[in-house]
């Protein structure tokens, strides 16, 4: 199994989340987060005086996958939140070493 963690620009949710249903992955979970990467921040005037807002509201969608839909779901997400511009976000992947359902106790596989 793997987590998924997007962190993509707010208004492109609805269309992943969109996506992902398309090709069955309905199980996420979305923050709203802050944060900044090669961009450093934007600078914006008000006033007539600039300011730097180095911290920009993004989205973080996390999903637990079994590792052979892990492909699947990265690439849907690179195809509905990219537009080419810096700030489209990040993906990152990492292994998930057991999950259990509280409600059935369930593990592994079966309780994603």
């Amino acid at each position: 199994m793997k987590k998924i963690i997007a962190i993509i620009r707010p208004d492109k949710l609805e269309d992943v989340k969109n996506e992902l249903e398309e090709i069955g992955c309905h199980g996420i979970t979305v923050k709203e987060v802050k944060g900044r990467g090669a961009q450093l921040g934007i600078t914006e005037s008000y006033r007539g005086r600039d300011y730097k807002v180095d911290l920009l509201p993004k989205t973080e969608i996390i999903i637990v996958a079994k590792d052979n839909e892990t492909d699947k779901i990265v690439d849907t997400i690179i195809k509905t939140a990219k537009t080419g511009d810096i700030g489209d976000g990040k993906i990152f992947i990492s292994p998930v070493e057991d999950v259990v359902r509280i409600r059935t106790g369930e593990r592994g596989e079966d309780a994603i």
